[in-house]
């Protein structure tokens, strides 16, 4: 298959806001992402390309900041083959192996969580993936009603099942991601998790012990008061993507403005995960 890769450059273009792009430029039918520094590659099949529809989001999306592309056609070659030659395993914290389909089989490790990311977001290698295994590794999942909220390929979901949660519910916008998860759980053999496609409305009157969400600062920050009512008392909420510092601060103040109570939080390469509990 022809691919096209569209190069976007931005000197001031904030991390949230590139994730906000690249959900948009995914539901134009780009299907894989290269960070650069100063923006980002985006590949997507040559004959799907349409300038137009890419012109009208960077006008409802690109907000605040300066943004240029550049458009590159590229040699026909297998690019799935090519982008799962450079997809390799990772083990977290000496416990939990993540692999693809196409990876040796490694069972001395306690936890194996099998992946086959079809193009869709978190197969570990982010730091703030990275550090959401390690929260659900080190905390109590034994029978726990658990929400994976922006779930990409169920990986935290997939975990949390593995930890013997109860049930979980896992949430996207992006339709590749809701069919990414169906087929990874199959893989791992967890039957608990229900992939849904959707945003805050669709947990809005749920109730979980467990909540997940690797997103980003500003859909956090927009979604907290749901998570807030739909976590039982003393239940777990787990954040991640964005950066330690002014991030975790504002997002710290508005938690626990709600009643949340901080109890903990992790930081690799800036990048920063967090624990909080629901005060009864």
């Amino acid at each position: 298959m022809k691919y096209t890769a569209v190069t976007f450059t931005s000197s001031n273009m904030e991390e949230w806001q590139k994730d906000l792009l690249i959900a948009e430029l995914a539901n134009l039918g780009f299907d894989t992402f290269e960070d650069q520094d100063q923006g980002f590659v985006a590949y997507i099949p040559a004959a799907n390309l349409d300038i137009q529809a890419l012109e009208t989001a960077l006008l409802v999306e690109a907000v605040g900041y300066d943004i240029s592309y550049d458009v590159n056609e590229l040699e026909n070659k297998n690019w799935n083959q090519v982008w799962e030659s450079n997809f390799s395993p990772i083990v977290v914290d000496d416990q939990c192996y993540v692999r693809a389909t196409f990876h040796e089989d490694k069972p001395e490790y306690p936890y194996q969580i099998i992946i086959d990311p079809k193009m869709s977001f978190g197969t570990g290698h982010h730091q703030t993936t990275s550090m959401m295994l390690s929260f659900i590794l080190e905390n109590d999942f034994e029978g726990k009603s658990v929400l994976d909220m922006g779930c990409g390929t169920g990986i935290l979901a997939i975990l949390a099942s593995k930890r013997g949660a109860s049930n979980i519910l896992a949430v996207d916008f992006d339709p590749i991601c809701v069919e990414s998860v169906l087929e990874n759980k199959v893989l791992n053999q967890v039957d608990n998790i229900e992939a849904k496609l959707g945003s805050k409305e669709a947990i809005e009157g749920k109730k979980f012990n467990s909540i997940l969400a690797n997103i980003n600062r500003n859909i956090l920050m927009d979604q907290f008061d749901v998570y807030y009512a739909d976590l039982e008392n003393s239940g777990e909420l787990y954040i991640s993507g964005f950066y330690d510092g002014e991030d975790l601060d504002i997002l710290k103040n508005k938690a626990e403005g709600l009643g949340f109570q901080f109890v903990d939080k992790k930081v690799l390469d800036t990048w920063c995960a967090a624990k909080f509990i629901k005060a009864n």
